[in-house]
């Protein structure tokens, strides 16, 4: 699939200012200025994350309100209620909050909608459920923004409710007692991008600082808020990247039980973990549990207070994920080849599947993967029960798959999500008019060059810039994601050594051995084979990540490559 490289212009001024009061070199002040990092204050907190940065959690909308109904629950020993989605993000926001409340208070519980009878968010089966028990407060976390019906119903039933959520809200908030949400019109707190874990942590920060509790009670569940982090794909800016940095630490030096045993199953125990590595080894164990069983699990494992208790559970998380990556490789196998076979699909903007016996629990991974290869925003669809489908949205950059969804409500029973990633819920017999309708919205909103995979590229440098002391400086840069990602190079004109091969099992990867002006480099390209002649012969350009690669207590510079072409094709977007 061909790509664009992306390099924006650099703010001349800018990096001379900083240039000026950092005394480091112009491509690392470049680099930084495009984090929108100006002055010497912003740099010394990008590169030294403080606790101490963390926003009063009181200047959140409601916060006020949330804590003094916690402390009247609390006195009047009311039974108390933490719910959350079924998702890494909603697990581990109730782990968080259950676990800190449990410490001192016991009439409470939590609860994990069933993905496939309750569905996402606010369901009547919980609300029914904590009627009958005799709850009189529900704490809604990662959900509730957009259940105004259902939270009205609850408070008939003499149920209240604090909303922990970071979604969109709707036009109206819902009836709740108080409402966390820092993307409310209303509310000016100073970081809207947190998560829902991270919104349900600045609650638990907000009782611990009315109560005087130290503030390590608190920080002791950061662990859990950075793989909500990692998770839910949530911008690695600002007090997230506070929260990330602690979390991290948290996480390699003294994980939670629950964590260590995800951590100790994926492989991961004698490695550093970062952003990444939640990603696509922890983060998936989690998700398993409300994929293919119940979300209850997953929040059986982080709550777990001794090792011996969380490695049960955690095994049954890893046998799920097993089962879910062979069901999310079928579907996909099977969805490719629905798009590749139709012309007519593959000539459209957008990409909607239906099939009613897909596996409800893995629509948004093979959405992702629709994305991954066609790179078109994408919704995967499948029967809910007999009256309802379910449908799971992802969409390319620079793409608003919510906007484009919500332009469908007429025909759409409930949807919710972010900019990149959303689910719906629709009466089966709307789904071709809402299919149909999807298209017309994307077609006309959406331009080509959304429409090509781009490279975001952070400088072109030659190869003799590269030693070991840039890498390092380059490493404090972390923890990376979105809005501050690794940074990406463009080197041009190298040529092969003579011993670029292919490697792996299948031979699908190729190892590059390049040289440019008597410098060299070696450099790993997944999955780019085709590339192999290309490199054997001609002169080309890469753009790519520096990485460090360890071989027999050898440490060296490598290229994580992204994309190799052979005549320069770049696209320069002014700032």
């Amino acid at each position: 699939m061909n790509k664009r490289w992306v390099i924006d212009a650099s703010d001349e001024e800018a990096i001379n200012h900083l240039q000026s009061e950092l005394k480091v070199s112009r491509i690392l002040c470049d680099l930084l200025v495009k984090r929108g990092i100006r002055t010497f204050d912003q740099a010394k907190k990008f590169f030294r994350p403080n606790l101490e940065d963390l926003h009063d959690p009181f200047l959140m909308q409601d916060m006020d309100l949330a804590i003094e109904r916690i402390g009247l629950a609390m006195r009047e020993n009311e039974k108390i209620l933490i719910y959350g989605d079924y998702d890494v993000d909603g697990t581990t926001a109730v782990a968080l909050v259950y676990g800190f409340f449990r410490q001192f208070y016991y009439n409470l519980a939590y609860y994990i909608p069933d993905r496939y009878i309750e569905g996402y968010g606010v369901s009547d089966k919980s609300i029914d459920y904590a009627h009958k028990e005799g709850f009189s407060l529900i704490i809604a976390l990662d959900c509730g923004i957009k259940a105004n019906d259902k939270i009205a119903r609850a408070k008939d039933l003499g149920i209240d409710y604090i909303i922990c959520d970071h979604h969109r809200p709707g036009e109206e908030l819902p009836p709740a007692y108080a409402v966390l949400d820092p993307k409310r019109e209303d509310c000016t707190y100073p970081y809207t991008e947190l998560s829902g874990c991270g919104v349900g942590f600045k609650m638990v920060q907000a009782f611990a600082q009315h109560n005087d509790m130290p503030f390590k009670e608190v920080t002791d569940l950061l662990d859990l808020v950075a793989v909500s982090i990692a998770a839910d794909i949530v911008p690695v800016t600002g007090e997230n990247r506070i929260l990330a940095h602690y979390g991290l630490r948290k996480l390699n030096h003294s994980p939670c039980p629950g964590l260590l045993s995800l951590v100790t199953l994926s492989g991961m125990n004698n490695k550093k973990i970062n952003i990444s590595d939640i990603v696509f080894y922890v983060a998936p164990r989690i998700n398993a549990a409300g994929r293919m069983d119940s979300g209850n699990t997953a929040v059986k494992v982080l709550c777990a207070e001794e090792n011996a208790s969380a490695f049960i559970n955690a095994d049954m998380l890893d046998s799920h994920n097993t089962d879910r990556r062979e069901i999310d490789k079928s579907i996909t196998e099977e969805a490719l080849k629905l798009v590749r076979k139709d012309e007519v699909l593959l000539n459209k903007k957008s990409i909607a599947l239906y099939n009613p016996s897909w596996h409800k629990g893995v629509i948004g991974i093979v959405a992702s993967r629709m994305v991954e290869n066609f790179y078109r925003p994408s919704i995967i669809l499948t029967d809910s029960d007999d009256v309802y489908a379910a449908g799971s949205a992802r969409s390319v950059k620079h793409f608003d798959i919510y906007n484009a969804i919500r332009e469908c409500e007429v025909l759409l029973e409930q949807f919710g999500g972010h900019k990149y990633a959303a689910g719906l819920t629709i009466r089966k017999e709307n789904i071709p008019a809402f299919i149909e309708k999807f298209e017309k919205i994307v077609a006309q909103t959406i331009d080509d060059e959304s429409l090509t995979p781009e490279v975001k590229v952070d400088a072109e440098l030659e190869l003799s810039y590269f030693n070991m002391n840039f890498y390092k400086i380059i490493e404090q840069f972390a923890p990376f994601g979105p809005a501050n990602m690794k940074p990406i190079f463009v080197t041009k004109g190298l040529t092969d050594r003579g011993n670029s091969m292919l490697v792996g099992h299948t031979k699908k990867h190729l190892k590059v051995h390049a040289t440019s002006s008597g410098y060299n480099i070696n450099g790993i390209a997944f999955n780019q084979a085709p590339f192999y002649q290309t490199v054997k012969e001609e002169e080309f350009d890469v753009c790519y990540s520096l990485d460090l690669n360890e071989w027999n207590g050898n440490k060296s510079l490598q290229m994580t490559i992204k994309d190799i072409k052979v005549k320069e094709d770049l696209i320069s977007n002014p700032v």
